[in-house]
């Protein structure tokens, strides 16, 4: 089955204006944009087909160009990460067996969770869409309810039922466990939602059509649009083997995502 990797990333964002082009020092000390080091993550998975940018920016695009990333320019009207990606297939003459959307912020993508991801979906007939999820450690468990309570978002969680099928994606920590945690804990009852998404082509290709629901608007999650229209979305179970993983979502992610980078000896 042929997979095409298409990274989206627009200049505009609310929160982070700029954001793919913000540069992050890891371990030497050499900077790389966030655009980059998600292209780099991207060409380090294996039985991919093609990887490709997707923008509809000119900044982005020669920022991509000039460390020698393949660039589809896209619409500025596309609402989210899955429009955009559901565009660039179309451009590309569509053919893929499997579009995966690496979003643009998660540089630290370890490339067995987008093999994962792609295994879980061949090997799910029904889904039409897969995400990977990660079990929180106490310590992460901890950083998300902590920005929370700062009025910030660390992460998007998770819970799904028998088999993988995803109930719901939120901004808030679900499910609510009414206790702290600490560092020692290996293992919580919460998991982070790793903003990456396998689909098959027929699913992807609708998506732009249907209504926007109540609870994307509210979450500005842009999967619930899949379970809104009552479509079987897949939750992969995936192991971090160690590695730390972050979504750079603010301006104050870039020291706790280089300090990640030094910490596990990323250039």
């Amino acid at each position: 089955m042929s997979v095409l990797i298409a990274i989206p990333a627009r200049y505009a964002s609310s929160r982070y204006p700029g954001k793919p082009l913000a540069v992050l020092r890891g371990a030497s000390g050499e900077g790389q944009s966030l655009i980059e080091r998600s292209w780099r993550a991207a060409m380090s998975v294996s039985g991919v087909d093609r990887v490709v940018v997707a923008t509809d920016d000119t900044r982005i695009e020669e920022a991509a160009h000039a460390f020698g990333a393949e660039v589809v320019m896209t619409s500025p009207d596309c609402a989210n990460g899955t429009e955009r990606c559901a565009e660039a297939h179309e451009k590309l003459g569509g053919g893929y067996d499997i579009v995966v959307n690496l979003q643009g912020d998660a540089p630290l993508t370890p490339h067995w969770f987008i093999e994962d991801l792609v295994e879980g979906l061949r090997a799910a007939p029904d889904a039409e869409i897969a995400t990977p999820v990660l079990r929180c450690d106490g310590a992460t468990l901890s950083g998300f309810l902590e920005d929370r309570q700062a009025g910030r978002v660390g992460g998007t969680t998770a819970v799904f039922g028998d088999g993988g099928q995803a109930l719901y994606f939120s901004k808030e920590v679900i499910p609510f466990t009414g206790r702290t945690w600490t560092g020692d804990e290996a293992e919580t009852p919460v998991f982070h939602h790793v903003g990456v998404y396998a689909y098959r082509p027929a699913a992807l290709a609708a998506y732009p059509g249907w209504k926007t629901g109540p609870l994307e608007q509210l979450e500005g999650l842009e999967q619930l649009r899949f379970l809104e229209n009552g479509r079987h979305v897949l939750c992969v179970e995936v192991s971090a083997r160690g590695r730390q993983f972050w979504e750079l979502n603010n301006p104050e992610d870039v020291p706790r995502l280089e300090k990640m980078m030094k910490e596990m000896g990323v250039n």
